[in-house]
């Protein structure tokens, strides 16, 4: 959610049961709008809180102009200063979803996540994407960027139209989205993955009648599996959709009908529901 509209936004998420008290939001707001005016950021956005033992984590990135791949992530464990977040590893990648104990709140800790909780012997397909042994220590902070990576991948969304595909290739948010309808919000082929595609290019091209490839490149989240992965609601009287992730409980997008305001935010304890393809 935008920096600028954090205490209005999160006062509409209180509808969905999301909360943040209202001493962290006020901090929060001020904080994001120095991070956002030191790194001369178009916007800057809250993306969200992990839980940890002794300290929470806080996410915000911001960009300049390229909304998806020019994302820069930034963490606090006391909503005033910011820190950098490193960029993904492999070895975070490869080691984040096997670990399963709780963050710590401590980003220099270096966990053994085999010791922690011995997970299956590595495959030979895992082993091919490293030239020694496969690795085991996982620094918390790099688990920390690699988790937030694996919950963009899986549960980002944005609504259609809400970012256009410039003749340059670029990726800008659309200064004419006015936002979708009820009828519209409907449907999940409304709502798109807001990461790189994965499917095809022509995938929309071949279902939707009303295709148009400067805001339909993204994946649409309606072919995500397994069909009812996603919790779709209407609040405020059906003037106000939200979208709650089955797969990554906590992480919920909400859109104002018929108006450009949206967003999305996770609060939760990063831990990923995989019994989902057994739920729905």
């Amino acid at each position: 959610m935008e920096c600028i509209r954090l205490i209005d936004t999160l006062d509409l998420l209180g509808h969905a049961g999301v909360c943040v008290g209202t001493e962290n939001s006020q901090l929060l707001q001020n904080s994001l709008i120095i991070l956002q005016n030191e790194n001369h950021f178009r916007k800057c956005y809250y993306w969200g809180r992990i839980n940890g033992i002794q300290n929470d984590y806080h996410v915000a990135y911001g960009y300049e102009k390229e909304c998806l791949s020019g994302r820069i992530y930034f963490y606090s464990t006391n909503c005033l200063d910011w820190l950098l977040m490193p960029k993904v590893t492999k070895c975070g990648r490869f080691l984040t979803p096997l670990a399963v104990t709780r963050f710590e709140g401590d980003p220099s800790i270096i966990t053994n996540v085999y010791k922690a909780n011995p997970p299956f012997p590595p495959n030979e397909d895992s082993k091919r994407h490293y030239d020694g042994p496969i690795p085991k220590e996982l620094k918390e902070e790099d688990r920390l960027a690699s988790l937030v990576d694996l919950i963009n991948e899986d549960a980002f969304v944005v609504p259609r139209g809400a970012w256009f595909k410039a003749p340059n290739g670029e990726v800008i948010e659309n200064p004419g989205f006015e936002g979708i309808t009820l009828t519209e919000a409907q449907h999940l082929k409304s709502f798109l993955h807001g990461r790189l595609p994965q499917q095809k290019w022509n995938t929309n091209l071949l279902t939707r009648s009303d295709y148009n490839y400067a805001v339909d490149f993204l994946d649409t989240i309606d072919t995500d599996v397994p069909e009812g992965c996603w919790d779709l609601q209407f609040l405020l009287g059906c003037r106000m959709v939200t979208l709650h992730s089955l797969y990554w409980p906590g992480m919920t997008f909400y859109h104002k009908l018929n108006s450009p305001h949206y967003g999305s935010m996770y609060i939760g304890y990063g831990k990923k529901n995989l019994d989902v393809p057994f739920m729905v």
